[in-house]
């Protein structure tokens, strides 16, 4: 605080009708200091940020004072240690400023740079590519033909990836044919340490990013995951890159990146936790899952801990996962009834 730096003793009983009176010895400007020792009956002016005089144990306010030359009035009853920090009250020696797997947000960097630490050892950002194939797709605004849908997975994709700290390089839309799709993957495999794909990994005549990824000499170590939404997906590695393949549908895209792409980059930067935060909430109305894989339901979680669905949940739907803001894991052949205790993944 402004005001005068004190020996609390020196202030006891004071009051507007009985000011105590102390002899100003000096003045502390912030970032100067004191070079003599604050003796009973006598005070220095001070400042915010200033450091306390060896002596003084408390401060009064400038606005419980009143200057008289060489003297001032002290008009309150200060307390030991009153307006002070301590020395060591936010970091002690030794402490821990940072762990290895922490996210360098905005707080840590103040706290880093308050105590001193010029730089940080981080571990290396991947360099991501996006990449969305199917002759359907258009750019968005761009004039639609018959047959023809804008495409919306890569700026959804980026943000994501985004998200985890890293910047994405989205390609051009690649047509479904294998020489195109392999011409895609040589320029995105030569850029970036991963590529995530969007459409192109299920069984069609006209899915090529499979055969694209294998004739450029990856390898893939898995294809199908036994989750909803999202069965067609494809993770592999070609060279010193790796290959996630999501599916075309928009919520499957969504669903398998959350789910399996994320915790991935966040694990490659050395993230300790790599999972989307949990919340505990209550249903407000019944949830069933017939089928026999996991269902991630995108659902809404609202201030007071109440669970619903965000809407229609088919794989298309985008209406419900732009109202979602969170996913809700259902085990196969469950019904959860209205009133359960469930844990939603927040991503919003």
């Amino acid at each position: 605080m402004d005001g005068y730096a004190v020996v609390a003793a020196d202030t006891k009983g004071a009051s507007k009708s009985n000011p105590v009176s102390l002899k100003i010895v000096g003045e502390i400007p912030a970032g100067k200091s004191l070079d003599r020792t604050i003796n009973s009956g006598e005070c220095a002016r001070i400042f915010t940020g200033s450091p306390v005089p060896v002596g003084a144990n408390a401060v009064v306010m400038q606005e419980d004072t009143e200057t008289d030359g060489e003297s001032v009035r002290i008009l309150d009853q200060a307390r030991p240690f009153e307006n002070i920090r301590l020395l060591g009250e936010d970091v002690k020696i030794g402490d821990t400023v940072a762990k290895a797997g922490e996210p360098i947000n905005a707080g840590l960097l103040n706290l880093m740079g308050a105590t001193g630490h010029g730089t940080v050892i981080v571990n290396q950002v991947p360099k991501v590519g996006i990449v969305a194939t199917g002759s359907e797709l258009k750019e968005r605004g761009q004039q639609l033909q018959a047959g023809e849908i804008h495409e919306s997975n890569r700026v959804m994709i980026s943000a994501l990836v985004a998200e985890t700290g890293t910047a994405a390089i989205v390609y051009p839309l690649v047509e479904d044919s294998l020489p195109a799709t392999v011409e895609a993957f040589k320029k995105a495999f030569a850029e970036c340490d991963v590529v995530i794909t969007s459409g192109g990994v299920s069984v069609g005549d006209h899915d090529f990013v499979k055969p694209a990824f294998t004739e450029l000499g990856g390898s893939l170590d898995l294809w199908r995951v036994r989750i909803k939404p999202g069965k067609p997906f494809a993770f592999g590695k070609c060279r010193d890159g790796f290959l996630f393949g999501l599916p075309g549908n928009p919520i499957s895209a969504f669903a398998t990146f959350m789910v399996l792409v994320r915790p991935a980059l966040l694990h490659w930067q050395g993230a300790s936790e790599t999972n989307l935060p949990m919340q505990t909430g209550t249903l407000s109305e019944p949830i069933t899952n017939r089928g026999d894989r996991r269902h991630f339901v995108r659902v809404r979680i609202d201030e007071e801990g109440k669970v619903s669905s965000a809407g229609t949940q088919a794989s298309h739907m985008l209406h419900s996962l732009a109202k979602a803001n969170g996913l809700l894991d259902v085990a196969p052949e469950t019904t959860l009834a209205e009133g359960t205790q469930v844990y939603v993944a927040r991503f919003g």
